[in-house]
């Protein structure tokens, strides 16, 4: 069943439960519910995050709701609920990257904020709180100094703010506390519960990989990579009639999507690195490849944009510089496109590609085809002279513009199987 049709049953099943009931309350439960069916036929396991966030979240209100254990922890079980809150994130890899970075974060200022406030406790009053307040400002203002710089705050920052947080929470509370060890260690007890029971819900109970979220990612930018090109290509060199109609807009422009994926391919890269090792993804996995071979695409993506403002354009190539090139342009499109597809085989099904059997004499063959083209109409706009040669030289404007285009993306595609190739290499894809 197809992923359209899964949501389609899901919200009909929905309906039909709808239909049955009869509530006061029937046109909330039908939105609730419609909204909860459309949400298990997008993605599943959105639904599955959804309850294992409700699961952890309810083992650690326990140590509220109990009173045994209440009487243990006290009000400091509202720490691990904070915990969990903050640190559950859809896939494995975030919510280790953040909860690691809170782990860290938590220590480091807890330990700190603790020396600062047995210190503190050895002046009187007016000093220990003129001690704190240096201190305050002084960490404070050394570790946001850090947050600017672009490797640590890609990486840590939710560490930083977290160790600033922990710090001056244990730190000020030392002036009024007079328990701090205790107090610092009975918060600390209770964070290292919310992680943990968010460590184990999120990587054993039907973990979400970033790592796999990447890799489907980049197969599905060659897909719409290569739907885009296809799509275009067609409607520019779409059979004409001889009456003028409008251009329909029925093309899909995925490739827009590609254009922007450039920061979420960032977070889902990071979030990668601090998986632990599942099927074939290790931890020296060359997750800078995925990202090498995604800007590239985004390089394809912006090259398709300017194949669709070519066919935008109120400037059009005649009919006939359409049947002249038509054939040679859609051969090399067909080529790139060919090409495109095998790459995303390759890397979708983790099998071995080589460069030089896919970018053959074929793809060339076409490239060269098109330059033949353009250089023989040169010849003719140069053996003519005057009005003749002005109304050749308009008409060739156009069609030399989509050309040089193309030629322009089959040579990216050549470096992206060069790419590719290097990656299934670094990643021991199957295959010789």
């Amino acid at each position: 069943m197809e992923k359209s049709d899964s949501r389609v049953v899901a919200i009909e099943i929905t309906d039909d439960i709808v239909k049955k009931k009869e509530s006061p309350c029937s046109q909330f439960h039908h939105y609730f519910l419609k909204q909860l069916g459309q949400l298990a036929g997008d993605d599943p396991r959105k639904l599955l995050h959804c309850v294992k966030v409700g699961c952890a979240l309810l083992l650690v209100s326990l140590l509220y709701l109990i009173e045994p254990l209440y009487e243990q922890v006290g009000d400091n079980a509202m720490w691990a609920i904070m915990t969990v809150v903050v640190m559950f994130e859809y896939t494995a890899g975030a919510t280790l990257s953040k909860g690691l970075n809170r782990a860290s974060g938590t220590i480091l200022g807890g330990v700190l904020g603790l020396l600062v406030g047995i210190l503190a406790q050895k002046f009187d009053r007016k000093a220990s709180a003129a001690c704190i307040s240096v201190f305050v400002f002084v960490i404070g203002a050394t570790a946001t100094r850090f947050r600017f710089v672009p490797t640590i705050k890609r990486k840590y920052d939710y560490g930083i703010v977290v160790f600033l947080l922990t710090y001056n929470l244990v730190a000020v509370s030392g002036h009024r506390e007079e328990q701090i060890v205790r107090l610092a260690s009975d918060r600390l007890a209770m964070i290292a519960f919310g992680f943990t029971v968010t460590i184990m819900i999120s990587l054993i109970i039907f973990p979400v990989s970033a790592g796999d979220e990447l890799h489907k990612s980049l197969v599905s930018k060659f897909k719409n990579i290569k739907g885009s090109l296809e799509e275009c290509i067609d409607e520019i060199f779409k059979d004409f009639d001889g009456k003028e109609k409008p251009l329909t807009r029925s093309t899909s422009k995925s490739y827009i999507s590609v254009m922007h994926s450039k920061s979420a391919d960032e977070l889902m890269a990071n979030f990668a690195k601090w998986e632990p090792w599942h099927g074939r993804i290790g931890k020296s996995y060359p997750w800078n490849k995925y990202m090498q071979i995604g800007d590239i695409l985004r390089q394809l993506a912006a090259s398709i944009h300017t194949l669709y403002s070519c066919l935008e354009s109120q400037r059009q190539p005649s009919d006939i510089m359409k049947i002249t090139f038509k054939y040679s342009c859609k051969e090399l499109a067909s080529e790139i496109s060919g090409t495109l597809g095998e790459l995303a085989e390759s890397i979708e099904k983790t099998k071995k590609c080589r460069s030089h059997e896919l970018i053959n004499g074929q793809l060339s063959a076409a490239a060269m085809a098109i330059n033949a083209g353009i250089a023989e109409y040169k010849w003719t706009m140069l053996k003519n002279e005057g009005d003749n040669r002005s109304i050749l030289e308009n008409d060739m404007l156009p069609i030399s513009c989509l050309a040089f285009v193309l030629l322009e993306i089959g040579e990216k595609v050549q470096e992206l199987a060069k790419k590719v190739e290097e990656l299934g290499d670094l990643a021991s894809f199957y295959g010789s």
